[in-house]
């Protein structure tokens, strides 16, 4: 094998979103960068999440609003054209390669190597390129690991023999299974099971607990059950899988009830695990395998000196794309102020400080009907020893709704802490409300009073009117 060794001042391990961001920040701070990635520059969000579940849902979405509106109904009665679907998938994931995300990280002066990167010790990472070439780089100041996670799968007795989905066959899949069985019973689950019901296949959700969506506000995996039922979806609550196997094409499913279930594909949508355990972090004191604990200026915190950094899902604080390049842009300007040795605001709100991944990460589900939240739960809230005041209102009331469609059902939930006068967390759930939670983001992240939200009046008639409405009933 041949060996180059390069120093730069800062090393990003991982060119997904938030790699990128944080690679981006730092050269921003004038300091020389480098990423590395194995796979493709984009990352798990671009090539197989974000981007291209969205594409697969957004039809489905479109068309269950269009059936609401009158004069619609009969124009979207049909099917939809599920090559058409595929194939703006397809585009939207930008046929899986990366050519314009390399033209990105070349407008931003950052350099890329493509190939494994594992740490080898205190700034030492070496890179293992496709062709056998190692490369030896150094940090002067900081080594950015941002390697995301990995779909994690549960010891099923027969799991290895059946080839199941996981999020990444499941959002990339080219054709659509007569049968689908979706394990588990969280966002993937719920999201995905929207899709290819919608696209013809038959599901049956398997899900362990009572419940859909249990770490959001109850109403709204009520909704979401509702709303999937509907549609036609199976959905088994305290429900078990024992044992798999593939027999003649068909995925033979045992439950813990002793029943049996078909099906032509398995979708195991059941929780994620840290893309760490070929990073070398043996070399620095650390588990390989472990979640990466950082502080609010995402250094680790089992690394002495302060070299280390942990940024998006890997660090387990909130894994979502949006707020992992969050932590990314605060990461990369820490990154950049340490080098050149300015203060760090690390105060609650500071600039140097990720306090929203705390107190305000958003999140949108987009099933049939979506789901919007940010903030506390209210058993989160509880749990915080807050003194709380919950504030329902029914959606469907709002004038907006009656505008968005005939037969709308909805929900809205606001959480007020009375110690403080502010709101702490907010949960809609019906059609179209994943246009309402950045206003609830800001209501949060601002810490809002509110005697001052009264003065933001909502225009009329939109959904956003339930801001008024959750209001008038707190004062009442």
């Amino acid at each position: 094998m041949n060996e180059t060794t390069r120093t730069y001042d800062v090393i990003v391990i991982g060119a997904g979103p938030v790699g990128e961001n944080v690679a981006e920040r730092a050269r921003a701070a004038g300091l020389s960068t480098v990423i590395v990635e194995r796979e493709l520059i984009g990352g798990e969000c671009s090539f197989w999440a974000c981007d291209p579940s969205k594409a697969l849902l957004r039809p489905v979405v479109a068309r269950a609003d269009a059936r609401r509106i009158p004069g619609l109904g009969q124009a979207v009665a049909g099917p939809l054209d599920v090559e058409a679907v595929l194939a703006h998938r397809d585009k939207m994931s930008s046929y899986w390669k990366d050519e314009d995300q390399v033209d990105w990280l070349n407008s931003v002066s950052v350099d890329l190597i493509r190939g494994h990167g594992r740490l080898t010790g205190p700034k030492q990472v070496a890179v293992q390129t496709p062709d056998g070439e190692i490369v030896a780089l150094t940090a002067r100041h900081a080594v950015a690991v941002s390697t995301g996670t990995r779909a994690a799968l549960p010891p099923i007795p027969g799991i290895d023999t059946v080839r199941p989905w996981t999020s990444r066959e499941a959002t990339s899949a080219d054709k659509v299974p007569g049968r689908l069985a979706v394990v588990g019973g969280g966002v993937v689950a719920v999201e995905m099971a929207t899709a290819w019901q919608a696209l013809g296949s038959q599901v049956t959700m398997l899900v362990l607990e009572d419940a859909l969506l249990q770490r959001m506000e109850p109403f709204a995996g009520e909704l979401v059950t509702d709303g999937l039922r509907e549609a036609g979806v199976d959905i088994r609550f305290e429900t078990s899988v024992t044992s798999l196997a593939r027999e003649g094409g068909e995925v033979h499913i045992t439950l813990a009830d002793g029943g049996h279930l078909a099906a032509d594909e398995i979708l195991l949508a059941t929780g994620r695990t840290p893309n760490t355990r070929d990073l070398g972090l043996e070399t620095i004191g650390l588990t390989p395998g472990d979640w990466l604990k950082v502080d609010d200026t995402f250094r680790v915190t089992d690394v002495a000196d302060g070299w280390f950094y942990a940024v998006g899902d890997v660090n387990h604080r909130a894994l979502m794309t949006h707020q992992g390049k969050y932590q990314a842009r605060i990461a990369g300007t820490v990154i950049g102020a340490r080098a050149k040795g300015e203060p760090i605001d690390d105060t609650p709100w500071g600039t140097h400080a990720a306090t929203a991944d705390h107190a305000a990460v958003p999140q949108v589900v987009f099933t049939t009907p979506e789901v919007a939240a940010v903030g506390l739960t209210t058993h989160e809230a509880e749990q915080s020893g807050r003194r709380i005041k919950v504030v329902d209102y029914d959606l469907a009331r709002v004038a907006g709704a009656h505008q968005y469609g005939e037969n709308y059902r909805g929900h809205a939930r606001m959480l007020i802490d009375t110690d403080r006068d502010t709101v702490v967390g907010v949960t809609f759930a019906g059609p179209g409300v994943g246009e309402l939670v950045h206003s609830a983001t800001i209501a949060v992240a601002g810490e809002v009073p509110l005697h001052r939200l009264w003065h933001a009046v909502p225009a009329f008639p939109t959904l956003g009117e339930i801001w008024l409405r959750l209001l008038e009933t707190h004062r009442s």
